[in-house]
């Protein structure tokens, strides 16, 4: 790889090994090199892990030590399963962060998924389902806490928080997590919100829609709006009013709810085939910007659903996954998202399952994934 100060080594140095020293066959360095660059390559199980790894021995073996060949899959398996995740996210997201260069705070976008095959109703294991943070502008991934057994995202999300530079950060979360602690927690970050109404809060989705109508019969109405029409193609066509209140009066309880600046709701209407839809929602936030930009943050909030999870399921063929540890699974996916946010840095216009096939059979080009971002140096 290229020569420079950012070494992958520098970023690892610090993470425990989990196993016993005696026996031990290979570095832990080389195992996690060898996984990263399996699944940027196209691997999606351990046994294709170790199948890359067979094919690419000469070419790993110019930057990794390989001092007994390359590991089995039931290695692969053993290790992810035993590495603490959170070392493991740690260690692999600062080398990512070094390799992308400083982004600054912008939107993080945070939303759960589920890998629906990695449970076993017959033994009584649940589907692991991550909860994940996504920086919108850069399609970095930016964290990720699975939720306990018999849990939810509810106390999932202050966990992923913590793990967070927020600082100037604009986060935006579905409904299952507007709540009161987690408003607070992003703003204790130094970071702003843009939290999902729905009837999960009763008593503030009652209030922000009593806010909205009461503006609208004022005399003066205080309202502000942003519409927008898209053609979407093949006769679709988007339109959508995004509508605020800043400084609302009438929400219940409404020093709970840190910093609260701004209510609003946004109307979209679609069009296909002839036929038309509409959807109304309803948010809160913590930042005193414009309509335009409360809709700008809202759409770019799903970017987490189509340029992370459905990703994730399409191409890296996630829900496809029978990987039922815990540890091995968090892990495997981890190394998912560090590989998708390295693969869409690439510049290449090609789709993100043709750059892995040109992975796999071009290691130059690997290496141009590996490096491209910011001179990553010697891994």
């Amino acid at each position: 790889m290229t020569q420079g100060a950012l070494s992958i080594q520098r970023h690892f140095a610090g993470l425990p090994d989990p196993r016993r020293r005696h026996g031990q066959l290979h570095r832990l360095l080389d195992v996690i090199a060898i996984a990263l660059c399996a699944v940027i390559a196209g691997s999606n199980t351990w046994q294709e892990v170790e199948t890359f790894a067979r094919h690419r021995r000469d070419w790993l073996a110019r930057f990794l030590a390989l001092p007994n060949g390359v590991p089995s899959h039931d290695t692969f398996e053993r290790v992810f399963d035993r590495l603490d995740p959170l070392a493991l996210q740690r260690c692999l997201l600062s080398w990512l962060a070094s390799a992308c260069g400083t982004l600054g705070a912008g939107h993080i976008a945070i939303d759960g998924k589920t890998a629906r095959r990695s449970g076993s109703p017959a033994r009584g294991i649940a589907a692991l389902h991550l909860v994940s943070a996504w920086a919108t502008e850069h399609s970095l991934t930016l964290g990720q806490v699975a939720t306990e057994e018999k849990s939810n995202e509810i106390a999932a999300i202050p966990r992923l928080l913590e793990l967070l530079d927020l600082e100037g950060a604009l986060v935006t979360i579905d409904a299952m997590g507007c709540q009161t602690a987690i408003a607070a927690g992003i703003v204790a970050g130094k970071g702003d919100y843009v939290l999902t109404v729905k009837a999960n809060q009763q008593h503030l989705h009652e209030d922000v829609v009593s806010c909205l109508c009461a503006a609208m019969d004022d005399e003066v109405d205080r309202r502000e709006t942003h519409e927008y029409e898209e053609e979407k193609g093949h006769g679709r066509i988007e339109r959508r009013c995004i509508t605020i209140l800043r400084d609302p009066e009438g929400v219940r309880g409404r020093e709970r709810w840190a910093n609260l600046k701004v209510v609003g709701s946004c109307y979209a209407e679609r069009t296909a085939g002839g036929k038309t839809s509409e959807e109304i929602r309803f948010f809160i936030g913590s930042r005193d910007m414009t309509a335009k930009e409360y809709g700008e943050v809202i759409r770019g909030h799903w970017q987490i659903e189509n340029g992370l999870h459905w990703s994730l399921d399409v191409t890296f063929r996630e829900d496809d996954s029978r990987v039922q540890k815990r540890n091995g699974g968090t892990n495997f996916s981890l190394l998912r998202k560090v590989a998708l946010s390295l693969l869409k840095r690439h510049p290449s216009e090609n789709s993100i399952n043709r750059k892995r096939y040109a992975a796999a059979l071009d290691t130059s080009f690997l290496e141009e994934i590996l490096t491209s971002s910011n001179k990553l140096g010697d891994v």
